[in-house]
Order: structure tokens, then C-alpha cells, then sequence
């Protein structure tokens, strides 16, 4: 398969790239899951909208350029080319702001998606519960209507929130019918964050960095205008960002194919050392990683002539989450005891301390989004039609 380009796509690559490579700041930013470094990327995405490049593939007037989802892959290539800040707005923009031009009214558009775009609301995926993790059917948050029928009144518990710590407004699943179970009478609802009866709690990960939180909601009134989509028909909203999240828009093929060129220059780096097995196992993840990119082209062609992502985005999700992996593994068999050294060490130079940084990160990657052994049960069951056991 030989993938080309229009004339257009090229000269959109052509005036991304030149910007780009006069925008994108000379050092890397502080970690985003960090206060001083959560502002500082905030800072990079109004830096961004200012550009037009907020949100490429969105409508003008929601914040966007207009362009198409091809074009949003061709960014997203130029600016893992030269290395531009991932973007602490990711809840937002690739997994909400899709939902929103779904299932959202048009006053909801208006009102969410331009700040969005711009980062000047940033937003927390308030998913997670302390007993309902990938399996979201399990949410036990209620949300209940007042006596005015203007307000859900909402108690329980969040966890696991991203960017919970420093976001503007968080989205989340509420259970809205007294007495339902599983996935009936779940409701999708957004809110700011610092409403009344909202108490958030960092949650310390591996590296010390806190981009996760703990949200504590104690009788919080949520305005019923702030309800995306039918009252009890949450799982379907939801489900439709799981698909974004799974299969598109989350981790785009550019971000792996960078990780398999550092892999590609780390081995040229160290062939003398690496192992004699590292030669092929590199070439397979670079191999692997355009196959994704590749896919998710047809993917994206899929989707113009009318096509919705449904179940199948449970294999992409499988597919880059063990690639990551498998990727910054190899990375540090070819490194050996140097591999153990973090970015920050006195001794790391270079991009040595990066690929343990990046493994311990990856290793989220089979749990968030819906572990991975759920995904072989949606596959095996949605996909195949394989009877339940």
C-alpha cells in the first residue's frame, strides 16, 4: 500500500510544518502533571488557537479551522516531528469536544467548544470509580433532580480524574434513576469543578507527579443544562467517547511512529552493545507502528464516506497500548543498566532517561481507556460473536 497525498494536503503539511518550526518552544516544557508545567502547556495550546491550530478538523466557528480529519493527522505528524508539547487539553479536545458535536445541543456547542479549542477552560474526564473502573456499568454516583426540577443534586465518588488536579470543568457518568442497575438510567453531564460540595484530592503516580485526582461530591448542584444528551441514556454518549478515546482520536499514529524513529536512532546509537535479537525486534516496531498509521487512514476514510467507529476500535486500543510497550521495553534492553536512569538524574543526557520515563508511563496504557481484558471480551463478543462463558 502506497499512501499519497493531494496537492492541498501537501500545502496544508507544508504551512503547518513552517509553523510549527517557528512556534514550538526551543526547550520542553515542565511535566503537565505538574503545577508549573499544567500552566505552561495551557500557555502552548493558546499559543495554538492563536495560530488556528487549536483544533484543526473543528468548524470555524466552534473554535476550529475547518479543515478534515485527514488534515488533523497530517498535524498531528509535523508536531510530533519536531517535538511540540502534547496537549494537556487531550480530555477536552479529542475526547468531549467530538461527544459535544454528537450528542450536544447547539447553545452547548457555543458555549463549551470555542474555549475548549483555545484551552481557556481545560477539562478533567471524571470517569472512574473506586468500583467501577472498566467497568463502567458499575457507577454507583447519583445525580438526582431537586424539587425545582432545575438542579441534579450529586453525591459519591470519582477517581482516577486526568488533569483532575488543576482542570476547569470536568465530564463524567451519574446515575440519574433511583434503583437502576448496570447500564440503564446512567446520565453524561459536565460541570465546573469548583462548584460548591466538590472536593478534589491529588493522587501521587510513580514518578511522584500528580496528573490524576480524587473528586468528592457532596449534595453539588449540577444545573440540568449542563446534561449532554437524553436523561438515562448516558451509556450510549459515553460509549461513543470510549470510541473516540479507543479508536482515533486519543493517541494518534504519530506519536508511535516518533517513538519507533528514537527507537531506530537509539539502536544505530548502540549496535555494537544491543542485543543480537534488537536489530529485527526494531524493525518489527517501526513496522508496526506504520501499520497503525496506515490503518487509521483507512480508518479516517471510513468515517468520510459515512461510517461510525463502533466495537473495533477495542483492537486499535489493544494494538498501540501493547506497542508502546513493547516499544520502550526493547529501548531499554538496548540501553541494559543505563535504561535506569530518569530524566532527571544527574547522569542522563540526552534522551536516555526518557525511554524509563516512558515505559512506566506506557504501562498504563492496557488500563486506561478500558483495560485490555476487557477489550478482548468486547472483541470476542461484539466482533466475533463468540457466546458469553
Amino acid at each position: 500500500m502506497e499512501l499519497r497525498f493531494t496537492a492541498e494536503q501537501e500545502a496544508f503539511r507544508k504551512e503547518a510544518r513552517e509553523w510549527l518550526e517557528a512556534n514550538v518552544p526551543k526547550e520542553p516544557l515542565p511535566s503537565m502533571d505538574t503545577k508549573e508545567g499544567f500552566a505552561a502547556h495551557r500557555e502552548w495550546e493558546k499559543t495554538l488557537e492563536k495560530g488556528r491550530w487549536g483544533m484543526v478538523c473543528w468548524p470555524e466557528e466552534l473554535g476550529g479551522r475547518g479543515a478534515d480529519l485527514f488534515d488533523w493527522l497530517i498535524f498531528e505528524e509535523e508536531a510530533y516531528r519536531v517535538g511540540a508539547p502534547l496537549r494537556v487539553n487531550q480530555n477536552g479536545i479529542y475526547l468531549l469536544g467530538p461527544t459535544l458535536m454528537e450528542y450536544g445541543t447547539e447553545e452547548q456547542k457555543k458555549r463549551f467548544l470555542p474555549p475548549m479549542a483555545s484551552s481557556d477552560e481545560v477539562w478533567a474526564q471524571a470517569w472512574s470509580e473506586p468500583n467501577a473502573g472498566s467497568d463502567m456499568a458499575a457507577i454507583r454516583t447519583t445525580a438526582f433532580l431537586d424539587a425545582s426540577g432545575e438542579n441534579y443534586i450529586v453525591n459519591g465518588q470519582k477517581t482516577w480524574a486526568s488533569r483532575g488536579c488543576w482542570a476547569d470543568w470536568g465530564f463524567g457518568l451519574f446515575r440519574t434513576e433511583e434503583g437502576s442497575e448496570r447500564h440503564k438510567g446512567l446520565s453524561m453531564m459536565v460541570f465546573p469543578n469548583d462548584l460548591e460540595g466538590i472536593t478534589i484530592s491529588p493522587i501521587e503516580q510513580l514518578d511522584r507527579e500528580t496528573g490524576f485526582a480524587e473528586m468528592f461530591f457532596d449534595n453539588v448542584k449540577v444545573p440540568v443544562k449542563y446534561l449532554l444528551g437524553e436523561e438515562g441514556k448516558g451509556w450510549n454518549v459515553a460509549m461513543a467517547t470510549a470510541g473516540f478515546e479507543r479508536g482515533l482520536m486519543l493517541r494518534s499514529p504519530a506519536r508511535y511512529q516518533a517513538t519507533a524513529r528514537k527507537l531506530v536512532d537509539l539502536y544505530k546509537e548502540h549496535e555494537d552493545t544491543a542485543p543480537v535479537s534488537a536489530r529485527e525486534a526494531v524493525a518489527k516496531c517501526w513496522m508496526k507502528a506504520e501499520q497503525y498509521a496506515l490503518n487509521t487512514y483507512r480508518t479516517v476514510s471510513f468515517l468520510k464516506a459515512g461510517g461510525k467507529i463502533g466495537s473495533e476500535a477495542s483492537l486499535n486500543k489493544i494494538f498501540w497500548s501493547e506497542l508502546d510497550i513493547e516499544m520502550h521495553e526493547l529501548a531499554l534492553s538496548i540501553l541494559d543498566a543505563v535504561g535506569e536512569i530518569l530524566p532527571y538524574a544527574p547522569a542522563a543526557k540526552g534522551l536516555v532517561g526518557h525511554w524509563l520515563d516512558g515505559y512506566m508511563f506506557a504501562l498504563a496504557g492496557p488500563i486506561y481507556a478500558g483495560t485490555n481484558e476487557i477489550q478482548r471480551n468486547v472483541i470476542a463478543e461484539r466482533l466475533l460473536g463468540l457466546p458469553r462463558k
